[in-house]
Parts: C-alpha cells; structure tokens; sequence
C-alpha cells in the first residue's frame, strides 16, 4: 500500500494505472503517513503505535460505563496486548486499523441511545462509520446495525431525524474520498475491478471455512476461548442504567467482527481485529466491582467462584499474549524477508537503470524493493496471483491479454519472478502463461539467480 501511494504521488491514477482490491480510503491514509513522516519503516511503526493508542482510548471511553475506570483499562490494555502480540508483520493492517473506527462508531450509537436522542453523537458516531466503509466496505453492516440502534434510542428527537442525521454524516467521507477518486479519474477503472473481477471472482479464491481459520493461528483457539469466557461471564452481570445498551453494542460488535471475519474467508490472522476489540470489551464486564448490597448475604461461594474465576481467566489470556508476542517478535520469516528485499535491490539496481522493472510477485518482497528504489512498473499490475486462477473465465483470459501486451509495449529494462506466490507457487507457473514465456525467451536473459527470485535482464538491441 505504501508503493500504491508512492505511485499516487507521482501522479499514477488508483485503478486506472494501479490494478488493486482495496477501497482509495486505503492509499490515501498511507499517502498522508509517507507525506508527513516518510516511506521508512519507522515512520510506519510511529503512526500504527500512535494508532494503537487512539484506539485503546476509544475502547477505553467506550468500555468505561461498563463496569469502572480499572475495567475499562484492562479492555484497553488487552487490546494493546492482542495487537502487540502478532509481531512487525500486523503493523497497520487494514483490519486494525478500522477498529479505531468501529469502536468510535459503538460509542456514538450508545451515546445517542442514553441521552435520548443527541445530535452530536450521531454525527461523530455517522462520520466514524462512513471512514471505516472507506478502509473496509464489510463495515458498512456495523454502520446499519449501529444507526438502528441510533434511531430506536432518539426518544426525544424523532428516530427518523436521528437516522437521516446519523446517514448524512456516513456519507459524509465517503463522497469526499470517491469525489477526490472522480476528480483523478479513477472511479470508471474502480467500478470495473469491483464489479467485473472483485466481486465475482476474487472474493472466491482460497476460501478456508471459519474453523480452519482459526486453528491455522498459533495459541489463536486459546486466547478466543478466554476472552468469550470473560465475556460469558460479564453476562451475568449487571450494567446500570441508561449504560446496558453498551453491551448490547459490544455484542452486537462481536458478531459483526465474526461476520468480518468469515465473509472474506481467507482465514488471515488480520481479519479478526473486528471480533478481537469487542471481545476485549465484553471482557471487561466482569473485571468491574460488584455493588455492595444494602445488607451483606450470608456467606456465599459463588461470588468468590466467580471472581477467582475471572482472574485466572485474565491472567491465562495475559500469559497466551504473551506467549504469542514472544513466538512473533523474532520471527524467522520477517527476517529472512528482509534480507531477500536487501538482496533484489542489491541485484536490480545495476540492471535497472531508470526502469520501467515488471515483478511478478504478491507480498515475498518484490513490490518492497520497487519502492526502495523508487521504480514503476510497465503495467499496472502489482501482484500475479491474478493470472492463474480461473484461468478459463474470459475475465481473467482479459486481464492476462492486456498484462502481457503492456509488458511488450513497456519495454521493462528487467523482469522479477517470485518463486513463492500465493496460490500458484513455482517458477513452472509461467508455462501456463506462454505469452510472457515467449516474451522472456526472445527479449531477456536470465541475468540472477536469487534467493527465491530470478532477474531477467532486457537483450541489448543489435
């Protein structure tokens, strides 16, 4: 995303120069992180803790009435554990950062219901909902979902002036940022991925079921498992009034962020940021100081289970975190991404010159070192995992006709193949492409041979 950026600064149009599945709400939050603080990894750790601590505040704010203020710090501390313990490669993904918008969203909804109907919580509540839809379109169930419950809350101001306030301010970012997609003349190519390869057919490759989802993640089923616990046992509890509906919202979150989660069906880790943040805030309930009664009860073991019970709970899902952080923090194959990015650019940049340089690739490092070295592609393809699957669909026979006609045109000074790329891994994969086959037999040569990637260099013309 921070190259898709990159490219947008150069003035490359999303969609129509840059082949992609994400919503522009996307580029331009990168756009804006690589113009304020740079492309470096620092600058992006910078901004995702920065985001983090947004996002914990919120989840604070929200969760406070709930139970008390020290409830409310351990749903925001064990958010800030849930994100920190999936390691460097989860920073600033798309599905944490929509938390930030969806929790804020909650909050709105809640606010409206408990005064009865106040304007200002609908439109913080509308606006946060409407930027959530511009980094992932599946929020929008959270936004409808949530402006019900705005406008069964509005007692006061009439539900059907709470609604179309709550819709007015929803639709407020996302004209902003599909008029600024209109004005740079990317709305026609936008609409085309979406309806002719997105919906019908991306959103089908390497479906898992919810299950196979799950247990793929290490310590994953575990740490699910103690925070439904908790919020199983925050059930019982009892939350004061006019704050009940609370619950219900963090409820009603959890199942969106399960719905997130199975509807996009790739079963990556990332994908549960949704259910994981109003997890948190369900486990929070229990946590809270029960009310002392007028007249303390004989004795009683339950209350006593209970809590023991709740503290072993948290104290377990404290200990998976963090078993889970260290097993991320030195992961293996973060490091051995980095060398191999360090390696390409070490092998390309001689051979490159100014560019165009077409990889072929998904995320291994290729598009990582074109950033690097700030080169643009001939075509407008990222990634090549769109080639080979579906190959008989006459949609993909298109865009395979188009990527290897561009590549002609382009005249690529180089051309990097990934061995590893999702779905159809193997350098064998360009056999069941014969035109850019052809096209690197006649006009390149193997130049390197890396570590997991080949560099074909251009022939000199006699």
């Amino acid at each position: 995303m921070h190259y898709v950026a990159w490219l947008i600064a150069q003035g490359a149009v999303p969609y129509r120069d840059v082949f992609d599945m994400n919503v522009p709400g996307v580029y331009l939050l990168h756009l804006g992180v690589i113009r304020m603080a740079g492309e470096g990894d620092r600058a992006w750790r910078l901004f995702d803790l920065g985001w983090l601590v947004l996002t914990a505040a919120a989840l604070f704010g929200f969760s406070r009435r709930l139970g008390d203020v020290w409830s409310a710090l351990a749903a925001a501390l064990l958010f800030v554990l849930y994100h920190l313990s999936g390691g460097a490669w989860r920073a600033g993904q798309r599905d944490f950062l929509l938390t930030l918008f969806l929790v804020l969203v909650a909050w709105g909804a809640a606010r409206v219901w408990e005064t009865g109907g106040a304007r200002v919580p609908a439109v913080w509540g509308g606006l946060a909902a409407g930027a959530g839809v511009m980094l992932k379109p599946q929020a929008a169930l959270f936004w409808i979902a949530c402006a019900a419950v705005a406008a069964l809350g509005s007692r006061q101001s009439g539900a059907i002036r709470a609604l179309a306030l709550w819709c007015v301010a929803g639709l407020a970012v996302p004209v902003l940022v599909m008029g600024w997609l209109a004005w740079r003349g990317g709305i026609g190519p936008f609409a085309a991925i979406l309806t002719g390869y997105v919906l019908p057919l991306y959103s089908r490759v390497g479906r898992v079921s919810v299950w196979e989802g799950i247990r793929w993640h290490v310590l994953g089923w575990q740490i699910w498992s103690c925070l439904l616990a908790l919020g199983l046992l925050g059930g019982a509890r009892r939350v004061p009034e006019p704050y009940g509906v609370r619950r219900w919202l963090a409820v009603l979150g959890a199942v969106y962020g399960f719905l997130h989660f199975a509807m996009q069906g790739k079963g990556w880790e990332y994908h549960l940021y949704p259910f994981a943040v109003f997890a948190c805030a369900l486990a929070s309930i229990p946590l809270a100081p029960r009310a002392k009664p007028a007249e303390p009860p004989r004795w009683s073991a339950a209350p006593a289970l209970s809590r023991g019970l709740t503290l072993a709970l948290l104290v377990l899902t404290v200990v998976l975190l963090g078993a889970k952080g260290v097993d991320a923090a030195d992961a293996p194959w973060i490091a051995d991404k980095e060398r191999r990015v360090a390696s390409l650019v070490h092998d390309l940049a001689p051979l490159a010159g100014a560019g165009p340089v077409q990889v072929m690739d998904v995320t291994g490092g290729g598009v990582h070192a074109l950033l690097r070295l700030h080169l643009r592609e001939p075509t407008r393809f990222l990634y090549d995992f769109h080639f080979f699957h579906d190959e008989g669909d006459p949609r993909i026979q298109e865009l395979r006709g188009e990527f290897a006609r561009d590549l002609e045109r382009g005249h690529p000074t180089a051309v990097v193949v990934f061995e590893d790329t999702w779905r159809r891994p193997g350098y064998d994969r360009l056999v069941k492409f014969p035109a850019v086959a052809a096209l690197l037999a006649r006009d390149y040569t193997l130049a390197v041979e890396g570590d997991g990637y080949r560099i074909y260099a251009r022939r000199a013309r006699s």
